[in-house]
C-alpha cells in the first residue's frame, strides 16, 4: 500500500494500492481493446434504474479471456497490466499459436511465466484444470458454473474459492462468502488467487476520487422530506421512525429473505453462508 502525507485534507487518510514493481507496461494491447458505453445506470429509455452511477473518467474496454478453450496450447505470460473495468489486475499472454489474449492476473504471477489449461496440469498459479483433477484444499478462481460456459466464479481482486470435497460428479466449492455448493467436476477453474489483494484496503480520501470512479453522490434518507423518503421530515435530527429499514420506495430491506424458494440451484448448495454477526 501506498500512504500519503497529510500535505491536504485529501491527503490525510488516503491510501492507494503501489504499482510499482507490480505492473509492467502502462498501455494496453490496441488489438485488444475496443471502445465502449457505459451504461451509467440508465436503461433503454434513459431512465434511472440504478442510483449513484454516472460520470466518471472515459474507458477503453479489455477484452477479457474467461473461456477454457486453450486446450493443450501452452503460453507465455508478456505483461500484467492495469484494468480500470475490474479490480484484479490482468496479464498479456502469447500463446503459441500465436494467438494473444488477455486472462485475469493471478497472485505472484510474472513476465515470463509459463500458463497451460488442461484436463490435468501441474498445480502452478494461472494453470487451469479440471474440478475433478484439483486435490482438495487447493485454492481456485475463475471458475466455470457449468462446463464450456465461461468462468463466472471469483473473478475480483484478492478472491478465490477452495475445493473442500469430490463426490459423485460434483466438486464441493467453498466460496469466499462461507457458502458451500456443489458445482460440475467437468467445469475448469484456474489454480490460485485473483492478483491485487490490497484492492479492499485503499482509502479514496476525498469525493472527487468517488466521481472519477463513476460513482455520483448519497444522500441519507433522514436528510429527505416526507414526500422523497420514508424516513423524511421532522424537526432537527430524526430517527427512521419506522418498525423495520426500507428503501425510499417502502420496501423493506432488513432481515427480509429475497432469494427465491424455487430457484434452480438451490439443490446444489450444500451449506448457506453464515449470518452476519451484528
Amino acid at each position: 500500500m501506498k500512504f500519503y502525507k497529510p500535505t491536504s485534507p485529501s491527503k490525510r487518510g488516503q491510501s492507494t494500492v503501489s504499482y510499482r514493481g507490480v505492473l509492467t507496461v502502462s498501455k494496453p494491447e490496441k488489438s485488444l481493446t475496443t471502445g465502449m458505453k457505459r451504461g451509467v445506470g440508465r436503461n433503454n429509455q434513459g431512465r434511472i434504474t440504478t442510483r449513484h452511477k454516472g460520470g466518471g473518467h472515459k474507458r477503453s474496454f479489455r477484452e477479457i479471456d474467461f473461456t477454457y478453450d486453450k486446450i493443450n496450447i501452452p503460453g507465455i505470460v508478456k505483461s500484467v497490466e492495469y484494468d480500470p473495468n475490474r479490480s484484479g489486475f490482468i496479464a498479456l499472454v502469447f500463446y503459441r499459436d500465436g494467438e494473444k489474449r488477455y486472462i485475469l492476473a493471478p497472485k505472484s504471477v510474472k513476465v515470463g511465466s509459463t500458463i497451460l489449461t488442461a484436463e490435468k496440469t501441474d498445480l502452478i498459479p494461472g494453470n487451469g484444470m479440471l474440478l475433478k483433477n484439483i486435490p482438495v484444499g487447493t485454492f481456485v478462481y475463475n471458475v466455470e458454473l457449468k462446463s464450456r460456459g465461461g468462468a463466472k466464479l471469483a473473478r475480483s481482486a484478492g478472491v478465490f474459492i477452495e475445493v473442500v470435497a469430490n463426490n459423485e460428479g460434483y466438486t464441493n466449492l467453498k466460496m469466499p462468502s462461507g457458502e458451500i455448493r456443489m458445482v460440475n467436476e467437468t467445469c475448469f477453474a484456474s489454480i490460485g488467487e485473483v492478483s491485487n489483494s490490497e484492492h479492499h484496503l485503499r482509502s479514496l480520501g476525498k469525493a472527487g476520487r468517488s466521481r472519477w470512479l463513476g460513482i455520483r453522490p448519497t444522500v441519507r434518507g433522514s436528510a429527505m422530506n416526507p414526500v422523497d423518503h420514508p424516513y423524511g421530515g421532522g424537526e432537527g435530527r430524526q430517527g427512521r421512525g419506522t418498525r423495520r429499514p426500507k428503501t425510499m420506495w417502502g420496501k423493506v430491506t432488513g432481515g427480509r429473505k429475497t432469494r427465491r424458494p424455487k430457484k434452480y440451484s438451490n439443490r446444489l448448495i450444500v451449506t448457506r453462508r453464515p449470518k452476519k454477526s451484528k
